[in-house]
């Protein structure tokens, strides 16, 4: 017998698609901003009309439902007309990271088979020499900023180009009627930038990224007002829209109504302007943006009056939280990956917590933070079980949620392996308190194995940047006769800071093992200075190519 009453026969089931975030916004949002660095700025309204006339220049292209649309843009008002109007119109955005190689690039583009680009003119020698006769694309859409035309660039694939897009724009009508559909319909995909084999792709549905987009807005709206965020608030990304939605912030930020900054390009100057001209209030970064950020208030002069600030993508190290808290920035974590859509844990706040010292705050603040509303987060020990809580009883941290990636696209074999034994496999080492916090201690791939005991570089590379001559900081295993690998640090110093030697820091490294913060044999047998750490596409720390670099070091 089934225990479910009947709907009423005119009773509207609300699939869970990217349009309903809408919703409010049309009603209370209208006069709001966008803005888009120095070039331009409009409302909400303008917004939506937009996003209809950008909808019926797709339907005139003879597109079918599920069809792949690829953007290479900037951080745009037009990327995020893209972020609603083409899923909304039933097909697929793909974001593509431009800052991939131009092999990795166009093996995306190859893998995903779009058929239309969204091209910046800035990328347009990326693609140039692109075998277009050969590829799924039929059309490209010429972004602009610069009075560049496409004329001359793809030659016999000029045809190919439909045109400019405002002109595409200006020209469609202002008028569409998004369709209910299977919330179940892919929404997004877009390729990680993991640093060994080719990208591999991630995918989300409607379902999953309204989902997310409620928990991240619920999880930020529980915090206090000086970390969440709040209906007042100014938004701009400083995360790449390439890159897992921005943190998915522009569904959030336009679902409750907040006035909008898209810097395009990122440069510390204009980002800086912007923050202070705009007013913004909440932004997102990896910690390199972070570090640039603070460089260039610093030769200003200028304070960030409580900036609230997301730091993921990388660890953030509590040398540059207590640099970003002195500047007026309040900074905290997020974690996530891209097959985490991306949000799964916050930095925990209360109004009625007790008071916190300046260390154990800062340190709470470089945690991985407590998961967010509807994240089931778990350790499992090497035999895929749960392991107890606090620093003894590390692992694997597993995730459920949902709107996790199901699994890689076109790569059946490595979604099975992603997703062994019903959770997702993170490949990050952690361990949670008891409380729920978790604190991530490595990746499986970079923790050092030092005579049979695992040495964590992330736990060494928060003692070495509390050092104040010390601007960036990564730790490597190297390979040892004798003990098989020995952390070796890799020092970026501070430009006024570059008499520091080797042996101050290595000083903080044994007071720190003196205490009992980390292991003896976890201090680096060898400290390097350089002047730049290599990074990954999306500014983490590149570790693979640190150790090919330093492989041989004696």
């Amino acid at each position: 017998m089934s225990n479910t009453y009947p709907s009423a026969p005119s009773a509207y089931s609300f699939p869970l698609l990217i349009k309903q975030l809408l919703n409010r916004a049309k009603t209370v949002s209208l006069d709001q901003e966008i803005v888009y660095a120095d070039k331009q700025r409009f409302t909400y309204n303008d917004l939506f009309n937009r996003i209809n006339r950008l909808a019926n220049v797709l339907d005139s292209l003879n597109l079918a439902s599920g069809d792949v649309i690829a953007v290479m843009d900037w951080d745009s008002h037009r990327y995020l007309e893209s972020y609603f109007a083409i899923p909304m119109s039933q097909y697929i955005l793909q974001t593509v990271n431009i800052r991939l190689s131009p092999e990795k690039v166009l093996y995306t583009i190859n893998h995903a088979k779009p058929k239309v680009l969204l091209l910046n003119s800035e990328f347009a020698p990326l693609v140039k020499d692109y075998q277009f006769e050969n590829s799924s694309i039929e059309h490209i859409i010429w972004l602009d900023d610069n009075g560049v035309t496409s004329e001359g660039i793809f030659g016999s694939n000029q045809s190919r180009v439909t045109g400019e897009y405002e002109a595409l724009l200006e020209a469609a009508n202002d008028n569409f009627n998004f369709p209910d559909f299977d919330e179940n319909t892919i929404a997004t995909t877009f390729y990680t930038s993991g640093t060994t084999g080719d990208p591999k792709g991630v995918f989300f549905s409607h379902r999953q990224l309204v989902l997310h987009t409620l928990a991240e807005a619920a999880s930020l709206g529980m915090l206090p007002n000086k970390q969440g965020v709040s209906y007042g608030d100014v938004y701009m990304p400083m995360t790449p829209m390439f890159h897992v939605h921005a943190w998915g912030f522009p569904f959030t930020a336009t679902m409750t109504g907040l006035k909008q900054v898209y810097p395009g390009r990122y440069a510390p100057d204009s980002l800086l302007n912007l923050i202070i001209n705009e007013k913004v209030s909440i932004t997102h970064c990896v910690p390199t943006i972070l570090q640039m950020l603070l460089k260039e208030a610093q030769d200003r002069n200028a304070n960030f009056n409580g900036l609230k600030m997301i730091i993921g993508g990388s660890r953030l190290t509590e040398g540059l939280a207590k640099a970003a808290l002195t500047q007026g920035i309040e900074v905290y974590t997020g974690y996530g990956m891209s097959e985490t859509a991306p949000l799964i844990s916050l930095t925990d706040f209360s109004l009625n917590e007790p008071e916190l010292s300046e260390e154990e705050d800062i340190a709470r603040r470089c945690m991985t933070g407590k998961p967010v509303l509807m994240v089931d987060a778990q350790v499992w020990d090497e035999h895929n079980h749960p392991v107890g809580t606090g620093k003894d009883n590390t692992g694997e941290l597993v995730l459920r949620a949902p709107w996790l990636t199901q699994s890689y696209l076109k790569n059946e074999d490595a979604g099975a392996e992603l997703w062994e034994h019903g959770y997702m496999h993170t490949q990050d080492i952690a361990y949670m308190r008891r409380d729920g916090t978790i604190k991530i201690t490595d990746r499986l791939k970079d923790v050092i194995k030092s005579g049979g005991e695992w040495i964590s570089s992330l736990e060494i590379e928060t003692i070495l940047s509390l050092h104040p001559a010390v601007a960036d900081v990564a730790v490597i295993g190297i390979p040892d006769k004798q003990w098989g690998e020995r952390p070796l640090a890799l020092i970026v110093l501070k430009p006024n800071c570059q008499n520091t030697s080797s042996d101050d820091i290595k000083a903080l490294a044994e007071q720190a093992a003196s205490k009992g913060m980390i292991p003896k044999y976890g201090v680096p047998s060898q400290f390097k200075f350089v002047e730049e750490l290599p990074k990954t596409s999306v500014g983490k720390h590149d570790k693979k190519v640190m150790r090919e670099i330093y492989a041989n070091q004696t």
